[in-house]
């Protein structure tokens, strides 16, 4: 089983008031498509990716500390 940890100072959302958000409007200047520059594009795609895969993994059973540091030693992926 291949794990990844990621402490919390790692995870960042992109932060709304921060993108470059341009609007095309109608001839009544109605708002009707954003661009956005192609990297912030792509960070809020996979903030949107992070957040699906939270979704799918609420219901899973957690685990302790000690039962996460027990499998890892197990595995072979965490030494005494």
């Amino acid at each position: 089983m291949a794990m990844r940890f990621v402490a919390l100072a790692e995870m960042s959302m992109t932060k709304l008031d921060e993108l470059k958000i341009q609007y095309v409007t109608d001839e009544l200047g109605q708002k009707v498509s954003v661009l956005l520059p192609v990297q912030q594009f792509n960070e809020l795609m996979e903030d949107i990716e992070d957040l699906a895969a939270v979704a799918e993994r609420r219901e899973e059973p957690t685990l302790t500390h000690e039962q996460v540091l027990a499998e890892l030693k197990r595995d072979g992926l965490l030494h005494d």
